[in-house]
């Protein structure tokens, strides 16, 4: 004997496979969202940008990058670990991109403008790659700047009045091909880890 199903509950039946049957379409077709391993911040309502001078002299923002994944790192040239060991790891990152490579731009932003003057700054950015840009801002500018990326920094005195050191925030923003912030890499991550999350922002870029 076949089991009666009213005409009202059998067209809910058909609706509802019908809804499960476009849900599912939509989700194969829905981009994947990304996995990344460093610290997500997509939304965040600081680190929003800069504008400051380069080691060239040129005036630098966001805009000037534009379809290129951005590091941004602060820290000054006299830094004994982190700052060269950081730099270090970005320019091996940029070897692990391969031909994605030029659309990678690192920038360092000098806590340190005093000492770092723009033939100091390029010489230190060369010794790691060519393409890596270090901005000098005012001291006023870097109060400004440090306050928006939420990063600390702090003079430490020497035994001298030129053998300070500083304290600063070590690690980087990354800011995707369209300028808005995506990342936050921890000191010594891993190269591979920090190219592998800049390859999924290249991708989705």
């Amino acid at each position: 004997m076949k089991k009666f199903i009213p005409l009202v509950a059998r067209r809910l039946l058909l609706q509802s496979a019908l809804g499960a049957t476009a849900l599912s379409l939509l989700s194969a077709c829905a981009p994947e969202k990304p996995s990344f391993q460093s610290v997500d911040l997509t939304g965040a309502d600081y680190a929003t940008g800069f504008s400051l001078v380069d080691h060239n002299g040129k005036l630098r923002t966001l805009k000037d990058f534009s379809g290129k994944v951005v590091v941004v790192f602060f820290g000054f040239t006299q830094c004994p670990d982190v700052c060269p060991t950081s730099m270090v790891e970005l320019a091996q990152v940029k070897k692990l991109l391969g031909a994605d490579g030029d659309k990678f731009q690192v920038v360092f932003i000098s806590v340190d403008p005093e000492r770092d003057t723009p033939e100091i700054l390029k010489a230190y950015m060369t010794n790691f790659d060519p393409s890596f840009l270090a901005l000098r801002p005012t001291q006023p500018e870097l109060a400004a700047v440090a306050k928006d990326f939420k990063i600390y920094y702090k003079k430490v005195e020497g035994s001298t009045p030129g053998s300070y050191s500083m304290d600063h925030t070590a690690g980087s923003y990354v800011f995707d091909g369209k300028g808005r912030i995506r990342l936050f890499t921890r000191y010594g991550g891993g190269a591979d880890i920090v190219a592998s999350d800049i390859r999924q922002l290249i991708k989705s870029s």
